[in-house]
């Protein structure tokens, strides 16, 4: 599998993975095709995923921009297109406790004004005529653990206090009475507004409303080198030479190595690993009492999360291998069978139907960075920690507010680039030893 921290490249056209969601979405809509000639924009975007198309969308509706799109592979080949389909008002891993106390109230407020936009940017797009299956709202946060309880009811009371948030706290009875019976379960804290659906519809979706808004999406044309001359960008393709006055790095995850100075060593792509089982019977869905459809989250460090789909096959995710190489590996698919069946042993006999896995892009500060260089013709957003489904739309938003030259709320998250990883050739012996310890805190702590 393609790996950002060794390949210089994701391809050139590569089909989708044998996802889910590359299964069951039908037939993907039209695009721009290969671009086959050089042509001079005033903005070129690399990559079609959520932050591009959101930013390509905006600029053009807003800006009067008409922004060309460059696609290694097919829309929305990378994360965009393989996450779990969780419409969260999150980003990142910085809880806002801990932003109160690095940047104060004031802060910790607008970049909680930020995720909340990022939904309702997500929502007013899917109004439009987005057929995305989204299910019922609901968002469930587990104990795994008895003592996690404790710590997610003074989440949900800091949270009422701090956003007026209309946080349930359910007891271990109350959750398998009225949710469904996760044996590893002691509770639970349930949000009224996340919810789940399906990502690559959306993605499609939102690349519709590009083309409409006027701008061209090439797929099948990989930057496979980059160069300024002069006062312009030049991005060389395999067929076509694009130069541009401005350039939006928006692959997040997929960003192949040594991409641009801009963001060398500032990102740590990380594989999360997916599964999708077959149908359940009604006796199994009985069994287990899985009424709900809300989108569910653990408290582990080295996190679970899982929903039912509208075929009433479960979803169940976490990470998976360290490297590329490694990524096709079937341990990784079966130990997520594993554990779903420790939390719903009537699913004993359950077999894997989908199995993929996709890079997620963590930042050293666990916060995503939307930032630009100093001669303000390249701009990047990347970094959502695998909580970006919403969150990269508002922030496709805001890259073309300051490609527009507008201004933008003053914050960490846009005003300071991404930090550096110290001793970046060793950020996957890192990962590594941070999984070792996720495993032990999650275990005994």
């Amino acid at each position: 599998m393609y790996d950002p921290l060794h390949d210089k490249s994701p391809g050139c056209g590569e089909k989708y993975p044998n996802s889910y969601w590359a299964n069951t979405s039908g037939v993907a809509p039209e695009n721009d095709g290969k671009l086959a000639q050089d042509i001079d924009v005033d903005v070129a975007i690399i990559g079609a995923g959520y932050t591009g198309m959101s930013c390509a969308l905006h600029l053009a509706r807003e800006h009067n921009i008409k922004a060309h799109v460059l696609e290694a592979n097919q829309t929305s080949w990378g994360c965009s297109g393989r996450n779990a389909g969780f419409i969260l008002k999150s980003s990142g891993r910085k809880s806002f406790s801990t932003m109160q106390k690095q940047w104060g109230e004031e802060v910790m407020r607008g970049i909680y004004q930020e995720m909340s936009a990022g939904v309702e940017t997500v929502n007013q797009l899917i109004h439009e005529g987005i057929d995305c299956d989204p299910q019922s709202l609901g968002y469930i946060k587990v104990a795994h653990k008895a003592n996690k309880l404790n710590e997610l009811i003074e989440l949900a009371k800091l949270q009422k206090k701090m956003f007026g948030y209309d946080v349930e706290i359910l007891s271990k009875d109350e959750l398998s009475q009225q949710y469904m019976d996760d044996k590893n379960a002691y509770g639970a804290i349930r949000y009224q507004d996340g919810f789940g659906l399906n990502p690559l519809k959306l993605a499609w979706g939102y690349q519709k409303l590009a083309r409409e808004a006027g701008a061209k999406i090439y797929c099948s044309s990989p930057v496979i080198d980059w160069h300024k001359n002069g006062q312009v960008q030049q991005l060389i393709t395999p067929q076509g030479i694009v130069k541009a006055k401005k350039v939006v790095i928006a692959t997040n995850g997929y960003t192949p190595k040594n991409f641009n100075v801009l963001v060398s060593d500032r990102t740590l792509p990380v594989l999360s690993q997916i599964i999708v089982t077959e149908p359940l019977t009604e006796a199994q869905m009985a069994a287990c009492n899985f009424l709900t459809s809300n989108v569910v989250m653990d408290t582990r460090a080295l996190k679970y999360y899982y929903r039912k789909l509208p075929d009433n096959r479960i979803l169940f995710g976490g990470r998976g291998a360290i490297t590329g190489k490694g990524a096709e590996d079937p341990y990784y698919a079966k130990r997520l069978l594993s554990v779903l069946k420790s939390s719903f042993p009537a699913l004993h006999s359950l077999n894997i139907a989908y199995a993929w896995s996709g890079w997620i892009c963590m930042a050293l500060d666990d916060l995503p960075h939307i930032f630009q260089n100093d001669t303000k013709d390249v701009f990047y957003s990347m970094g959502y920690c695998g909580a970006g489904v919403s969150f990269s739309v508002q922030a496709g938003k805001r890259l073309a507010d300051k490609v527009a030259e507008k201004s933008v709320p003053h914050l960490p998250l846009y005003d300071r680039p991404l930090p550096k990883f110290p001793l970046a050739p060793l950020r996957r012996v890192g990962q590594w030893g941070y999984f070792h310890y996720g495993k032990i805190k999650d275990t005994w702590f």
